[in-house]
């Protein structure tokens, strides 16, 4: 799809903000919502030339995506299916995506495939991981790349963990990964401000859309109508999207508050992920490492850290002998979407075809977002990108309304 250049007059260039946004008065898209989402669905249809329109309420990636972690995880390689497929292919796929990211804006996502350490407590598990190893063997391959799950009966880095966490051995998953949040969202936004047919406004709300006249109504009264409108302001789409649809005894999805924090230490940042029951250590560049996260359903402030985030940080200094003094110099909470049924939830609504999910990421967002914005732009451009029947945003509705 083609368009004159730079229709909606900013060339991809933040707004700053005031009282009108002078905002065009129709586009082909509109994307709600400056995540790691809506940002991957921005540069793709900067490719595919669809005159966009991507507003986000506060600044992009102030959100969830603006966290401290990256981890970047596949799922356990037994019971193999189409969803853990899909998430396999699009986490190879990530490499290249932000390798061509990189590439064009000189900057660094801070992407390392550095893999993964599980820790073994007990002989049993060590039992169970035996297993998945032949599974990875089976399932864990694209044309000549091939990963493994290993199982080691001491870390391959000495302190990375502590010897006493891992008595029945460790887990080396050489196919997981991490990326810096913040360093792959400033890249996205960077690659969009010589865009073509891609306006950015920040600091607009959407208070809600009318799927009738196709229209996004924002907060203060201004409005555009779109020919599709993908929704994906984390967990504020569920809200939006529920607006629109019949109604439910369920909510479409939920906030979860994750804590994390950033800690300065001198460990080589080609260390493997730390996975141990919900705790992650991820070693970053620039002498940092990353820990988290909490999973909080209920909370009374999302924006503060408190005791939780204490209790990981010394499981953390318990678990990896390097990090015993290490400052933290950096405590994060942020809100994350979690849709009712888990999964990511895209696509298009089953009553009101021009609106687009993009959403419920959860803890997956950053190692799908470029594919699962792939497929929400299937409806915008024609050429539809098969997804795993949970991910769509038909079947949450179904999980809603049971």
């Amino acid at each position: 799809m083609g368009h004159a250049d730079n229709p909606a007059g900013s060339k991809g260039q933040p707004d700053p903000g005031g009282q009108s946004h002078d905002l065009p008065a129709v586009v082909d898209l509109v994307i709600l919502g400056g995540g790691v989402m809506g940002l991957w669905a921005a540069v793709k249809a900067e490719r595919l030339g669809v005159r966009t329109l991507l507003v986000d309420a506060g600044r992009l990636g102030q959100g969830a995506s603006g966290g401290l972690l990256g981890a970047l995880m596949p799922h356990m390689p037994d019971k193999w299916n189409d969803k853990k497929q899909f998430q396999f292919d699009a986490l190879l796929s990530l490499e290249a995506e932000i390798a061509g990211i990189e590439a064009a804006t000189g900057m660094t996502c801070g992407y390392r495939r550095c893999g993964r350490l599980i820790p073994l407590p007990k002989p049993h598990l060590r039992t169970i991981a035996l297993r998945h190893s032949q599974d990875a063997e089976t399932c864990w391959h694209q044309h000549d790349r091939h990963f493994h799950w290993h199982v080691v009966d001491r870390a391959p880095y000495e302190g990375w963990p502590d010897a006493s966490f891992a008595e029945a051995g460790l887990v080396h998953d050489t196919f997981a990964a991490r990326v810096s949040p913040r360093g792959l969202i400033a890249a996205l936004a960077a690659s969009l401000r010589p865009a073509r047919h891609v306006r950015i406004v920040e600091g607009l709300g959407a208070e809600r859309i009318d799927p009738e006249r196709n229209r996004v109504i924002f907060e203060g009264g201004e409005s555009v109508a779109f020919g599709h409108c993908i929704v994906a302001a984390g967990h504020q789409s569920f809200p939006l999207l529920g607006h629109i649809s019949p109604p439910l005894p369920r909510p479409l999805g939920q906030a979860v508050k994750g804590q994390a924090a950033l800690l300065r230490a001198d460990v080589d940042p080609a260390l493997p992920v730390i996975f141990l029951n919900g705790l992650y250590v991820v070693a970053h560049e620039g002498g940092h490492v990353a820990v988290g996260s909490t999973s909080e359903d209920a909370f009374e402030d999302a924006a503060s850290t408190d005791g939780l985030l204490d209790d990981l940080i010394a499981r953390a200094r318990a678990l990896v002998p390097a990090l015993r003094e290490a400052p933290v110099v950096e405590r994060w909470a942020g809100l994350r979407p979690k849709a009712v049924d888990r999964d990511p939830m895209v696509g298009p609504h089953p009553d009101h075809h021009k609106v687009i999910a993009l959403t419920g990421g959860f803890k997956v967002s950053f190692g799908l977002a470029h594919k699962l914005a792939e497929a929400a732009l299937g409806p915008v451009n024609g050429q539809e990108m098969p997804l795993p029947d949970s991910f769509s945003l038909e079947s949450h509705l179904a999980a809603a309304a049971r």
